[in-house]
């Protein structure tokens, strides 16, 4: 029976990642929020590479571009720069500790402004202030809790 819940893990934890990145904060902590729907795809592309690689990643990119009205492929390329990334060394980083973990996801999401930044620069549109780029801080420091709850989710744990 654990096995029919843990089927839908994935699209669930998909979709509140996208809602987490919906979720409206006031304009002084818009800075600070964390790319969930990269945490989230980070997590399934370490943890469960048949079902999640560079497709599901192009394919949420693009919903999460739709649902959040940028520019329109932006996260997609963003989150298939991600995945390759973490697919090309997730034989390294699932035996990290997570501290260790967590440092190579902070990487990534540093990583992942720069790119934004790039995409920026070259369509000529405005920069993000300075403040965003402490966003990748929080994931980070997320990073472990979103790691062992999905985890303890997935394999059916109660704690």
């Amino acid at each position: 029976m654990s096995r029919t819940h843990n089927r839908w893990l994935l699209p669930v934890s998909l979709f509140m990642a996208l809602l987490l990145g919906l979720l409206p904060l006031p304009t002084g902590l818009q800075p600070f929020r964390p790319f969930w729907l990269a945490l989230v795809i980070a997590y399934w592309v370490i943890e469960d590479p048949d079902r999640v690689g560079l497709g599901i990643a192009f394919a949420m990119g693009l919903i999460a571009d739709l649902a959040f009205g940028g520019l329109l492929g932006e996260q997609a390329l963003r989150l298939v720069i991600m995945a390759f990334i973490l697919q090309r060394f997730r034989s390294q980083l699932r035996f990290f500790p997570i501290a260790q973990q967590a440092l190579a996801i902070g990487g990534l999401l540093l990583n992942d402004r720069v790119v934004s930044a790039a995409i920026h620069f070259a369509l000529g549109l405005p920069q993000l202030p300075w403040t965003y780029w402490l966003a990748p801080l929080i994931g980070m420091l997320l990073w472990a809790p979103l790691y062992l709850v999905m985890d303890a989710l997935r394999f059916g744990r109660r704690s």
